[in-house]
């Protein structure tokens, strides 16, 4: 039996695929990838880390998409923004997989490793939407629209579009009060940010800078969802199911007034 080798990166997408140029380089036979800092129950691993180098990233990513399709390379970076424990290693495995055959145009749904990806991909590109249709922008003094959010996993890099080509003739800032940062638009490019505060300064930092106008655009658009909502059809499963509760709590309409 092989022992084991703990790959240790810094949660990166490229430190992750530094780690899979390690695996190749130094012919590990029973690697385990995983975040810094994560405990490991194997006490016989050797454990190793892994700086995240982007020439032999960006090499892995390139050979990975001459055996690829488009569909498939990005489903393998939305599998990566889940942040399911483990997943590291479900994609080192499929990318072994692909290396090994000549094409993936069959998809081998038989192969647990495939079928996970396509699995995961599917529920990181609903929660992508969701928060597409979910961000409440909110005005403050410096004129810049803010928007916290609380995604179950790490879309804000899917989302960049969206907001981008949606709102471009607004500075924006979309944060991840999970994640502790964000990504901020202002008006040319779109840059990432965090904050080192806790979560309640963050908010009260942005509920303190409004504009003076927004709380009235806040009525409004309460007023309107109120007046949209006929009674009579109301069906709350469904309601839930299309907006569930733990979104709720950045949402406008949602805030008790």
């Amino acid at each position: 039996m092989n022992p084991t080798t703990n790959l240790q990166y810094d949660g990166s997408f490229d430190g992750f695929l530094s780690c899979v140029f390690a695996v190749y380089e130094q012919k590990i036979s029973a690697p385990v990838i995983q975040k810094e800092f994560q405990n490991t129950a194997d006490f016989f691993a050797t454990t190793e880390t892994i700086f995240t180098n982007e020439q032999r990233a960006k090499r892995v990513w390139k050979a990975f998409c001459k055996k690829t399709t488009s569909k498939e390379q990005k489903d393998v970076f939305k599998v990566f923004l889940s942040e399911i424990k483990g997943v590291e290693n479900t994609i080192l495995r499929y990318i072994q997989y692909t290396f090994k055959n000549d094409s993936s145009k069959g998809i081998d749904f038989g192969n647990k490793d495939i079928l996970k990806i396509s699995q995961v991909a599917r529920m990181v590109d609903r929660e992508k939407h969701r928060m597409e249709a979910f961000v409440r922008f909110q005005l403050t003094t410096d004129q810049i629209y803010v928007s916290t959010v609380e995604p179950d996993f790490n879309v804000l890099p899917l989302i960049i579009n969206h907001f981008k080509d949606r709102y471009a003739d607004q500075k924006w800032l979309i944060f991840d009060m999970k994640r502790k940062y964000g990504i901020f638009y202002d008006l040319i490019s779109v840059d990432t940010v965090t904050f080192e505060h806790k979560e309640e300064h963050i908010l009260k930092k942005i509920s303190d800078n409004y504009d003076d106008k927004e709380s009235e655009f806040q009525q409004l658009w309460d007023t309107y969802y109120k007046n949209v909502n006929i009674k009579s059809r109301k069906n709350t499963k469904l309601h839930l199911q299309h907006l569930p509760k733990r979104y709720w709590k950045y949402l406008t309409e949602k805030k008790p007034q």
